[in-house]
């Protein structure tokens, strides 16, 4: 078995780790220098299947991912304008959990013969899951997901980056799944759910593994379709053109092969590189963000072809942020201030909407630290600083357990 372990991480993400490559039919497996502790399978974590997928190891937000975009524009000419580009953005767009888009967005991936999935569950399952698809595709949600307005020193060019999945369609797929997995009904209430649960595994050559590969995969396409939509409305917003374009998922199970066989590479919070391949990889918002291109060297083989999605949380949000009173809807105990969190973002430069303490700078690791654990398997393109930062606000809660 191939394992690679980049970065240093603590106890309970390399026992969790270890117990994803003792579980299954397991290939190898690679912890990127970004990952820490998850439900079932650590974030950075990504784990090798001959003839299995993990729907515990893709996780509950399905084919969450980024994309980002070069623009026609140039810091000069959006500089003084971006305070009001920024209330636009944060007006036009949904944040936050459980938000419908302000307009029905049709698409073409309602008709994709992959809703027959849902059918085969049930029609009550279907019509109910697609009607939500619906409601909030290019809604962007609430937790780190994001849209930023980004630029890059060396050429002054302004960039646009987004980054969320398939919402509450791909959550209620995830949970419907990990219940049919475990001998339960699609819609039924899951028991307590640990984050030491061992991964849950279903063989790809069943009638199961093949619903759920069909579902992941229509999960992602809609992921797709939700990203490229919330671009567009920001590229209409500032009035801006694309002239590049870096696209792909994070959380989601590829069929590739690697070493002369094919696999099932789930990637839970980890970026494909193979090589050529690019990927955007976001800082906090007081950090830079990357594009990056995956090397074709045996460093990056042994790896997987896969790296860091971020920079990787070294706070948890209650710790960051404080215990959350659901009645009051008010925080008390957390180690990150307002006024600290504040403090740092004016310093940094950046226009905020939204975002609360526990997604402030603090409960991060440096990007350029967790880079640098990945200089043998990427190259570094483009160096981006945010400018604009727009999130759902603070105290939102944030379903996933990811």
């Amino acid at each position: 078995m191939k394992k690679k372990i980049f970065g240093v991480h603590d106890d309970n993400t390399l026992r969790q780790f270890k117990n994803c490559l003792r579980t299954g039919q397991v290939a190898g497996g690679v912890l990127c220098a970004d990952g820490h502790y998850g439900y079932s399978q650590p974030v950075g974590g990504v784990v090798v299947y001959d003839g299995q997928i993990s729907p515990s190891g893709v996780g509950y937000d399905i084919a969450c991912g980024n994309k980002a975009v070069r623009t026609n524009l140039k810091w000069t000419e959006i500089e003084k304008d971006l305070p009001r580009l920024m209330d636009e953005i944060a007006s036009s767009i949904s944040f936050g959990v459980g938000m419908k888009n302000k307009q029905r967005v049709d698409h073409e991936v309602f008709d994709d013969s992959d809703w027959a999935v849902y059918v085969e569950i049930g029609k009550q399952e279907h019509d109910r899951l697609k009607k939500l698809a619906k409601d909030q595709l290019g809604t962007v949600g609430a937790g780190n997901h994001f849209v930023d307005l980004l630029v890059e020193k060396e050429t002054d060019a302004v960039w646009v980056a987004n980054h969320f999945g398939s919402r509450g369609f791909g959550h209620k797929t995830a949970s419907g799944f990990l219940n049919l997995a475990n001998g339960r009904e699609f819609d039924d209430r899951a028991p307590g759910e640990s984050m030491e649960q061992a991964p849950t595994l279903i063989d790809l050559d069943s009638e199961l593994g093949d619903l759920y590969y069909r579902a992941m995969t229509l999960s992602g396409k809609y992921a797709y379709a939700g990203r490229n939509y919330v671009m567009d409305e920001v590229l209409s917003i500032l009035g801006a053109d694309s002239e590049f374009e870096v696209h792909n998922h994070h959380n989601y199970a590829w069929k590739e092969t690697h070493f002369g066989k094919e696999y099932f590479v789930v990637r839970k919070g980890a970026t494909p590189s193979a090589p050529g391949q690019m990927g955007f990889i976001g800082g906090s918002m007081g950090d830079i963000s990357v594009i990056v291109r995956g090397k074709d060297n045996e460093a990056n083989a042994d790896a997987f072809y896969s790296t860091v999605h971020g920079a990787g949380r070294i706070m948890s949000r209650t710790e960051a942020a404080g215990r959350m009173n659901w009645k009051t809807r008010t925080r008390r105990g957390g180690k990150i201030t307002q006024e600290r969190m504040d403090q740092a973002i004016k310093k940094y430069g950046v226009e905020l909407r939204g975002g609360g303490t526990d997604e402030s700078p603090f409960v991060y690791r440096k990007l350029r630290d967790v880079l640098d654990a990945h200089k043998d398997t990427i190259d570094v393109l483009h160096v981006l600083k945010p400018v604009g930062v727009c999130m759902a606000g603070a105290n939102e809660f944030d379903p996933y357990k990811d």
